[in-house]
């Protein structure tokens, strides 16, 4: 296959904004990007001219549990490309397939078979021409170590204590593909599997918790460096107990999710958030569902079954249940708040990379890295999609 080189307006890398711009691709990966009077385009190479185009690089969501009318933890090949295949149509180019508390076993079945397929070659989804789709980069553990009290929708029946054996029975069905882990921090014996899940190498979250400021402060302390979707599934903030949300909004060294789908958090949370942890500490995610992509009806949520009503999923008590929502929706929404178009790009580019450990590989245009892709018009509308240099039709 020959070099690609794409021509647009402008590119956000997204640490640098870039006008008149170009990227040069070859065998997926980029080898140049700059303003187009610095790079020179191979002989030979299929060019692309995005006139009116913005390019950026392609979103990843670190926390998405389906997508296409599929669960993750369904774990067959079919379930896990049609969720990649669906929101790569939206710009999505890599994932983190997430899991829903569920009992041992059902939960180990499914990371041995989402493993599995990782291995299996989701590295070369993109360069599939019949269907590509975006690429899963490892694992995101949600629960079964979360508080009762702020469980959401996740079945109280399969919710665990904190155990560092379990975690290693988790850790060792993954194969080493489990790379986050979300917990609640003030339950007995979470330190400890703080300790655990880094040592297994994985990003241990916030999340789920009904912590106060200092139990959260204290596995911050340990290592904790992420926070699950902000603001929800958490104890309130309150002037004299800050809880989870003082530690987390106040603690430059974590990385704090947030559902931008004007649906989960109200805007003025979304602009404090941002207030408090600025573009860097900020990452977008869909906490998106089977549903996504698809029309209002019932779906699977791991074990449980969510029903969605003018795009908004809720459980059987009607309690809000992950989402429909799509990374570039959340782009636009953080856009219409006044956050800066770089800005909100590096919130579900670059961050999200961060929190795996691939941000030099991954949510970046920069030689070396991988010629994931978006392309968007000027009401930032996804108008075209690379995945490893392939251009999804």
């Amino acid at each position: 296959m020959p070099p690609l080189v794409i021509y647009a307006d402008r590119a956000f890398t997204p640490l640098e904004e870039i006008a008149d711009a170009v990227v040069v691709v070859d065998s997926g990966i980029i080898t140049a990007v700059g303003p187009r009077r610095h790079v020179s385009a191979p002989v030979g190479a299929r060019v692309v001219r995005a006139e009116g185009r913005t390019l950026a690089p392609g979103f990843v969501d670190v926390h998405i549990h389906g997508a296409g009318g599929h669960d993750v933890m369904e774990g067959d090949a079919a379930a896990l490309e049609a969720a990649a295949a669906t929101v790569a149509r939206y710009g999505t180019t890599s994932l983190a397939a997430t899991t829903v508390t569920a009992s041992e076993d059902r939960t180990c079945r499914a990371l041995e078979q989402i493993a599995q397929f990782i291995e299996a070659g989701s590295a070369e989804a993109g360069r599939s021409k019949q269907r590509p789709y975006a690429e899963y980069l490892g694992i995101h553990l949600e629960g079964p170590f979360i508080s009762p009290a702020q469980r959401g929708v996740h079945p109280a029946e399969w919710i665990a204590p904190p155990s560092a054996d379990a975690l290693r029975r988790y850790a060792q069905a993954a194969r080493g593909h489990a790379k986050l882990l979300t917990l609640a921090p003030e339950l007995p014996g979470a330190l400890e599997v703080v300790d655990t899940a880094r040592q297994a190498g994985m990003r241990v979250g916030l999340g789920h918790t009904d912590a106060t400021y200092a139990q959260a402060r204290a596995a911050i302390e340990r290592g904790a460096s992420h926070a699950a979707h902000v603001f929800n599934a958490m104890r309130p903030f309150s002037h004299r107990e800050t809880g989870v949300l003082g530690a987390v909004l106040t603690s430059p060294e974590v990385g704090a999710e947030v559902i931008a789908d004007g649906v989960h958090v109200d805007d003025a949370a979304l602009r404090l958030l941002v207030a408090a942890k600025g573009a860097a500490g900020t990452v977008l995610v869909s906490d998106g569902t089977a549903a996504t992509g698809m029309p209002d009806g019932k779906y699977r949520l791991g074990p449980f079954e969510v029903t969605v009503t003018g795009g908004v999923c809720r459980n059987a008590e009607g309690r809000l249940a992950g989402s429909t929502l799509t990374l570039d929706r959340a782009l636009r929404h953080m856009v219409g708040l006044g956050v800066p178009l770089g800005d909100a790009l590096r919130m579900c580019t670059v961050n999200p990379a961060r929190a795996l450990g691939l941000h030099s590989r991954k949510g970046v245009l920069a030689p070396g890295a991988d010629a994931d892709f978006v392309l968007f018009n000027r009401e930032l509308q996804v108008a075209g999609v690379f995945l490893r240099g392939i251009e999804l039709s």
